[in-house]
């Protein structure tokens, strides 16, 4: 007879408290899964006969476990539920990602979404962030048929247990239990089976090779976008005697696809480990990193030990107050900002997709960022978190410009992803330099800024030298857009992704304007004074009749379009994924000159008011089929998508401050739910929760390059940041709750601010910024602050 399930709350069954025994080891308590031995692992006793004395001994350790637990005291951890975000809005879902911090080997169940109930296979790493996956592994019961190799797994969302360090899951069609944990390039998988004959399927994902040798070891060799992975791993589970064990590799049915596979007839122990090094190198340097990281079979010890670096990472920021909704926001949104960038070197050496050699080195390589996502709030708050590794980070794109030619725009695992639009790399580097961070060679990552601004295309989604377009941009200071059915005319522009002419000219505006102010940091001032007046070619796209930035023609002439919808999917020929209303305040670079552009400040906070007002002037499916990405939406503004982020901030430069913090605590609490529906757009690897770690703890960086925080409301009273320099910076917001969202009065380090900025070096030095929250608004203050600070 098998125990009854008890009703344990699903968020009950995700915690781990730190100083007791970890949610797995609580399920352990009552199924009795694995604890694997040195030779062959028990099966779990779920799936043997059971005793009522045996049930009961597991009723009192279970209730032994939840009392011997301090309830007060919750580790970080326990508040991560990687399932927030699992069915997408309209395109990509997050993933139930296990892996360790900015490490290679990154694992979930391979299905479409949260809803989808089957799972094709269980992966051994991916390709790249939303890339595919990487060697694919599947148990079945029996023997290996046509039909196994087909087979889906089903598998029921309460008997799950994830978390960043661990996965584990019960099948109950099958009655097949699967758990992994990961180590940096390495993973280890559990399987324990209710039959005496199963198989274990090992699969390509692209395409490749497989070998199984008959003491269990296998290699495995997957290509992909012109390079490869590799895998060595072993099964510890080898037969005993009467039981028949056959390892075989190769399948005739499919030729370009590797497989292998281990069939186990007649087993007691039912039950299998299977440990495997990963590599961009080789098969041996795979085999290397098991034997160094996995030289034992201890799967218990080895996810404690993933589960303690987690602990480490998400100790440091420490929040007290809030609702525990919102601490599971938070810390999964934490949690998230980890996934990428990864480090590519394995003990000494990293292959690299941008000269296609393998490097010795002793210093991290990192790869698989998305820069045109991440600039905003990614990168910035690892600034404060790590800067050390921000700058290995930097000293990376470095290292790419010098194996490439290029400084990178997308830098993924497997070259750079020429995606979106802009050379942003300008304005982490400038970010950087100005939070004093010098971890990088400056010489050649400004070396290589400069010859992107001079000699790369801008054309979005192509790599290579500059085309007419961007001369014409040299000369005329904009991106030149075609009218409604125009064809084009240059070959060189993509066929989906267009000119994006307004975005081009926008993204370039910023990214010369930290081109420029990096030249001035080096004592460059030839370059500061060529390259200062391209930031304001945003001032050429801006029709003042409209408040809009709209595309111009070849002659210079304003394009009739509707600012709404028109530009085709995702307005890809004027703009990007979004229309004229959001990209109207794509000048953080200098939102006085913005200010100034739109009339003033009155009628700035007019139409800032207005664009979360404004109308889609259509039904929602017929805009979203047109603009997927503009998810979240309150009136033209959306929270989905990225170059919205700082726009709520934007109040900060009125008369109104105040309406930045109602604007932030409202989408917080609308977009960001803890639950599967609760991140607004694609989640792209850290490039959404790093705002929603900015804004829950009350501040974010609204200009990358000007190293000032703007205030926002927290939503915590407490929030403490313990930083590499051994210091801590605070913020304390007293008395704020879900109703006391409002500033009533703030002073960092005792002294009364009389703007809503601080700076990072106060940040860094230790600071505490002490608020007073309120349930109606302040109106008369900041309202005369002076932003011109920032600027100087």
């Amino acid at each position: 007879m098998k125990p009854k399930k008890l009703p344990l709350n699903k968020k009950i069954r995700h915690q781990s408290i730190s100083q007791c025994t970890s949610i797995s080891d609580l399920r352990t308590l009552y199924f009795d899964p694995p604890e694997p031995r040195t030779q062959n692992p028990e099966p779990i006793s779920g799936l043997r006969s059971s005793s009522l004395l045996k049930n009961i001994i597991h009723l009192i350790a279970l209730f032994a476990f939840l009392t011997s637990c301090d309830p007060k005291v919750p580790s970080n951890t326990s508040y991560i539920d990687t399932d927030i975000g699992g069915v997408g809005i309209l395109l990509q879902p997050t993933r139930p990602t296990v892996h360790l911090p900015n490490q290679i080997v990154r694992m979930y169940p391979v299905r479409k979404d949260y809803i989808d109930d089957q799972i094709s296979w269980f992966p051994m790493s991916i390709i790249s962030h939303r890339q595919g996956e990487l060697f694919g592994i599947r148990p079945v019961n029996g023997s290996v048929t046509d039909d196994n190799w087909n087979h889906k797994l089903t598998y029921d969302h309460d008997l799950e247990i994830k978390s960043p360090w661990q996965y584990s899951a019960w099948l109950p069609v099958d009655e097949i239990q699967v758990e992994f944990t990961p180590g940096a390039k390495s993973g280890m998988y559990w399987f324990g089976f209710n039959s005496e004959e199963f198989s274990l399927l090992f699969s390509t994902m692209q395409s490749g090779s497989f070998s199984i040798k008959e003491n269990g070891t296998m290699e495995g060799v997957e290509e992909f976008q012109g390079m490869k992975a590799y895998i060595y791993g072993v099964l510890q589970q080898s037969g005993e005697p009467g039981s028949d064990l056959l390892y075989k590799t190769g399948d005739e049915n499919s030729p370009t696809i590797g497989r292998a596979w281990a069939y186990y007839k007649n087993q007691t122990h039912k039950s299998v480990l299977f440990k495997y090094g990963f590599s961009f190198i080789s098969v041996a340097q795979a085999k290397a990193n098991l034997e160094k990281e996995i030289p034992a079979w201890d799967f218990k010890g080895m996810k404690a030990a993933a589960q303690q670096e987690w602990e480490n990472k998400m100790m440091q920021i420490n929040v007290k107050g809030g609702t525990e909704s919102q601490r599971r926001t938070f810390y999964t949104a934490l949690y998230r900002t980890y996934e990428r960038m990864v480090d590519m070197n394995e003990y000494g050496k990293y292959y690299s997709a941008y000269d296609h050699q393998v490097h010795e080195s002793d210093k991290p390589f990192y790869a698989d960022d998305w820069v045109w996502d991440t600039y905003l709030a990614h990168h910035p708050l690892r600034a404060i978190l790590n800067p050390e590794q921000e700058a290995d980070m930097l000293q990376s794109y470095v290292l790419m410009y010098q194996q490439s030619g290029w400084m990178p725009q997308f830098p993924i695992t497997f070259g750079d992803n020429p995606a979106m639009n802009g050379f942003h790399s300008n304005i982490i580097f400038l970010d950087a330099w100005r939070k004093d961070i010098r971890g990088f060679d400056w010489k050649l990552a400004y070396e290589g800024m400069r010859k992107n601004a001079t000699s790369a295309t801008m054309l979005p989604w192509r790599n290579g030298p500059a085309c007419s377009l961007d001369t014409f941009y040299y000369e005329h200071g904009f991106y030149p857009a075609l009218h409604p059915g125009e064809l084009e005319t240059v070959p060189e522009v993509h066929g989906f992704e267009k000119r994006q002419s307004v975005a081009v000219t926008l993204g370039h505006s910023f990214d010369d304007w930290a081109l420029a102010q990096m030249a001035k940091e080096l004592g460059r001032e030839q370059d500061y004074e060529l390259f200062l007046p391209k930031s304001q070619n945003y001032r050429n796209v801006y029709r003042a009749d409209k408040a809009l930035m709209w595309p111009k023609d070849h002659d210079g002439n304003w394009i009739d379009i509707d600012p709404k919808f028109d530009g085709g999917p995702g307005g890809r020929d004027y703009y990007d994924e979004n229309n004229a209303y959001t990209y109207a305040w794509q000048v953080q670079h200098d939102v006085p000159g913005l200010v100034e552009l739109m009339g003033g400040k009155a009628q700035f906070e007019k139409n800032l008011d207005q664009l979360f007002r404004e109308d889609l002037g259509r039904s929602k499916y017929q805009f979203w089929a047109k603009f997927p990405d503009a998810t979240g939406i309150v009136g033209q503004f959306n929270m989905g998508n990225e170059p919205s982020f700082h726009i709520p901030y934007l109040f900060n430069f009125t008369s109104s401050p105040w309406k930045s913090q109602q604007k932030i605590r409202f989408l917080l609490d609308t977009w960001y739910k803890d639950n599967i529906f609760g991140i607004p757009g694609d989640e792209d690897g850290g490039g959404m929760t790093a705002f929603v770690v900015f804004s829950s703890m009350g501040f974010y960086p609204i200009t990358p390059g000007i190293p000032w925080y703007t205030v926002g409301s927290p939503v915590f009273e407490e929030v403490t940041i313990d930083l590499h320099n051994g210091k801590t910076f605070t913020v304390l917001a007293l008395g704020a709750s879900e109703e006391n969202k409002y500033i009533q009065s703030a002073t960092f380090n005792g002294k009364s601010m009389d703007i809503p900025w601080f700076s990072h070096a106060d940040l860094m030095n230790g600071g505490t910024l002490n608020l007073v929250m309120g349930p109606k608004p302040n109106k008369e203050m900041w309202k005369d602050a002076d932003p011109s600070i920032l600027y100087k």
